[in-house]
Order: C-alpha cells, then structure tokens, then sequence
C-alpha cells in the first residue's frame, strides 16, 4: 500500500500526488516510471512518469490528467488514501552527459516528466533553455520549478492567454537557428514530439523523446505498446520510453493510440460529470 502524503491540483484536470514508496524513491532514475492501481474495485493499470522523487523522504512525485475512468477515480483519492500498488521503477533511465546546449520541450502534462530529465541535465552542467506550451494559460504547469532551471524559460500558449502566441516549434526553430543546440529533448503530445524532431532533423541535432503509448503490464509481456523505431519494433515498456524521434514511426503510433479513443471519450464525459456531482458542482 502506498500513501498520498499530498495532493495537488495543477489545473482543470490536472493532479500532483506525492507518495510513499522509499525502495522506488531510492532506485529511481530520471525518465522512469511506474504502474499505479489504484485498487478495490477498480484495477487498472495506468503508466505515469516519476516526475520527482525525493530519497531521504521516501517520495515520489506522479502527475497526470484525468481522462479516462481509471485516472478519474485516481483524481478522487484524497491525502491519506492509499493506492494499492504501485510498480517500478520501468523501462530505461535517461542517459544523462554533459552535451553542451540542450533545449528541452514541453507540451501539456508532458511538463512533468520533463522536469527531472532538465533538472539532471542541468546539474550534469549543461547549458538547459527550455521552452513549455499548452493550449492555454490554465493548462501551462510546473512554470517555477522550469523557470528555476532557465531564467529565461519560454512560455508558449495557442491562444496567447499567456507568454508567447503559438505552438513550441517556433522558438525551438529559433535555437535550431541562432543558438544550434548539441541536444533536444521533447516530452508531450505525440503530433508536437513529431514536429519537434521534424524541426531538428534539417539541422543534424540529436533529439530524444518519451513515448506515450498503450500500455497494460509495463514488462513487455502484452504487446500493447509496440512501435516501429528504425525499422524495428520496440516495445516502449521496456526498450524505452525515450527513442530518437528522427526514427520513430509517429503515423503508425498515431493510428495505434486512436485504438480507444471513441472509449476514453465516452468514459471522460462520464466521470467528469459524476465528479462534478461528488463534488457539489453540479
């Protein structure tokens, strides 16, 4: 059993838990991540990035979205509830060095798993600028643990609620141009990672990113999270979840996340309004 010590609301639906799990807290690595479930009635197996973790705690930080009934459910657990498991550290560590420039991205709750990964980058020392985007001003997340790694942290919103109109790939073509980075790390939506990469392509620069697949046992046993990288098929459990995004098949995994989109759909509606009712909204 794994006890919410806190719990935090980011945004709309966006939720920051931090746990006790001493042994992951103490083995885990930047880019890892774990299954949650959240127990009961209710057991499914959802894949969150460790989004921090502090050892002399015994913590670990897990952000995510609720979208579909699973991570609702989760978004209703309160401090001092408790998940009934909760497995990892998965898949591979990112391999930290001193590359020079870096530019790490973010998009939406791709934010959170982007933080250990610049934070390690940086004390590796790294010369980080990042750059974070959402749709808009109440979705942008984690603002002051980037800006306290980049001063000059680069707001991007769709709508211009907020820092600079427009999509994460404009400033980064800028760094691409006048500043050309050694490495690009791009954590969020899959269409913005593939445009990422599309972006650094024409200039030669290493850019790695995380995968977000569909995910059921994180050990490779399922299949589920196949993707085609090179030509070859990985398996984002345990090959990844970090791969060079110039080789990652993104229309192949873009067609395979569609596979419950009508589903999560449906069960995003529903639990949204149950909530709204638990919570005397509606």
């Amino acid at each position: 059993m794994f006890k919410i010590v806190k719990k935090e609301k980011l945004s709309a639906e966006v939720f920051r838990f931090t746990l006790e799990a001493p042994m992951i807290a103490r083995e885990r690595k930047a880019g890892q991540f774990v299954v949650v479930q959240k127990g009961g009635d209710f057991n499914e197996r959802i894949p969150l990035t460790i989004a921090d973790a502090d050892p002399n705690k015994g913590t670990i930080t897990i952000v995510f979205q609720a979208v579909g009934e699973g991570t609702h459910l989760l978004a209703l657990m309160n401090e001092g509830d408790y998940i009934e498991n909760v497995l990892g550290p998965l898949g591979r560590p990112t391999h930290i060095e001193k590359f020079g420039k870096v530019v790490c991205v973010g998009g939406g709750i791709g934010v959170a798993p982007l933080y250990p990964i610049a934070k390690a980058l940086k004390d590796a020392g790294n010369d980080v600028r990042i750059i974070i985007g959402a749709r808009n001003k109440g979705l942008i997340i984690e603002e002051a643990e980037m800006r306290a790694l980049d001063k000059d942290l680069i707001v991007i919103t769709d709508d211009g609620s907020y820092g600079r109109k427009g999509v994460v790939t404009e400033p980064l073509k800028e760094l691409c141009e006048n500043d050309k980075p050694d490495f690009v790390v791009a954590i969020g939506p899959t269409v913005m990672m593939k445009f990422c990469a599309a972006t650094t392509k024409p200039y030669g620069i290493k850019t790695l990113v995380s995968l977000n697949t569909i995910m059921i046992d994180g050990t490779g046993m399922c299949g589920g999270c196949r993707v085609s990288v090179g030509g070859e098929t990985k398996f984002v459990c345990v090959d990844g979840p970090e791969f060079d995004g110039h080789e990652v098949d993104w229309d192949n995994m873009m067609i395979r996340q569609r596979t419950y989109r009508d589903a999560e759909a449906n069960a995003h509606h529903v639990c949204h309004l149950t909530n709204q009712i638990k919570e005397g909204e509606a």
